[in-house]
C-alpha cells in the first residue's frame, strides 16, 4: 500500500440475510483528497461509510485506515487509530442534555489528558472556525439545522483528526445553507490537510468538495472519476441520475 493512501478498502463485501448490499467493493483515497460517494437511496453508502470506521463488520474484505487493518487489529490499537478520525453524523449527533461547549469537550476528556485550559482553548478554537464562538453556551434545542451541523463539524474536528468521515452533511438543510456547509467543509480539508469520505446525494454539495467520486449501483462501484466527467458521461444511467438531481437542485 502506497504512504499516501490513508483509506483503502480492500475486495469488502457486506450481506444482510439473502442481501448483498456490498459486492466486493474496492476504493483508495490518497492523503488530503475529498472522495465523494454517490448512489441512490438503499445502495449501501451509508453501509460502506460504517464500515470505513469500523461500526459494522462487513462479511469479508479489509478496511485499512493510516495504514492499519482496522479488523485485525487489537481494540487498543483500534482506539488509537480512532483518535485521528473525526465523523460528521447524519443528524449532527449532538447530546441534548449538553451545552455546545459539553458537546465539543466530550471527545476530548473522554480520549486525551489535556488540562481545563488546553480544553477551553480547543473549544474556543473549534468554534472559530465554524465561526459560531457565540454559541458556546447553547443548547441544541436552541440552534438551527446548520448551525447543529456546524457544532457538529467542529466537534468532529476538535480532534485535529487525519481523516474525516461525512454522512449526507446537507440533508435536511436549505439550498444557501447547503452550500455554507459545502464550503466550509472544503475549506477545513484544506486548511487542516484532512482526508475525506463523503457520503451524499446533494449535487451542490459534491461539485464543492469533490476531488474525486464514485457511484455504487448493484452493490458494486460502477463508475468512478471526477464530478464533470461523471455529470457529461454518455451513459444513460448517470445522464438520468444527474439530469434528475439538477431538476430538484
Amino acid at each position: 500500500m502506497a504512504d499516501l493512501e490513508q483509506i483503502r478498502i480492500k475486495r469488502l463485501t457486506k450481506r444482510f440475510g439473502n442481501l448483498t448490499v456490498l459486492d466486493d467493493v474496492s476504493l483508495e483515497v490518497a492523503k488530503g483528497e475529498n472522495l465523494v460517494v454517490f448512489g441512490r437511496s438503499g445502495t449501501g453508502k451509508s453501509v460502506l461509510l460504517k464500515c470505513a470506521v469500523g461500526l459494522m463488520k462487513p462479511d469479508r474484505g479489509d478496511v485499512f485506515l493510516l495504514g492499519e487493518n482496522i479488523f485485525r487489529i487489537s481494540s487498543k490499537k483500534l482506539n488509537e487509530v480512532r483518535k485521528k478520525i473525526g465523523f460528521l453524523f447524519q443528524g449532527a449527533a449532538l447530546y441534548d442534555s449538553m451545552s455546545v461547549r459539553e458537546n465539543l469537550a466530550f471527545p476530548l476528556i473522554r480520549n486525551f489528558h489535556f488540562n481545563k485550559e488546553e480544553i477551553n482553548e480547543k473549544i474556543i478554537h473549534a468554534l472559530e472556525m465554524v465561526n459560531l464562538t457565540d454559541a458556546i453556551e447553547k443548547m441544541p434545542s436552541e440552534l438551527s439545522g446548520g448551525m447543529k451541523k456546524r457544532i457538529g463539524l467542529a466537534r468532529g474536528i476538535i480532534t485535529q483528526p487525519e481523516i474525516m468521515f461525512y454522512d449526507e452533511p446537507t440533508t435536511g438543510l436549505d439550498p444557501l445553507t447547503s452550500k455554507e456547509i459545502s464550503v466550509l467543509i472544503r475549506d477545513l480539508q484544506e486548511k487542516l490537510n484532512m482526508t475525506s469520505m463523503v457520503v451524499t446525494h446533494d449535487l451542490i454539495c459534491a461539485e464543492i468538495i469533490a476531488d474525486r467520486a464514485i457511484f455504487l449501483k448493484d452493490a458494486k462501484v460502477k463508475y468512478e472519476g471526477t464530478i464533470p466527467e461523471l455529470i457529461n458521461s454518455e451513459d444513460l444511467f448517470l445522464r438520468n441520475f444527474f439530469s434528475h438531481e439538477i431538476i430538484n437542485a
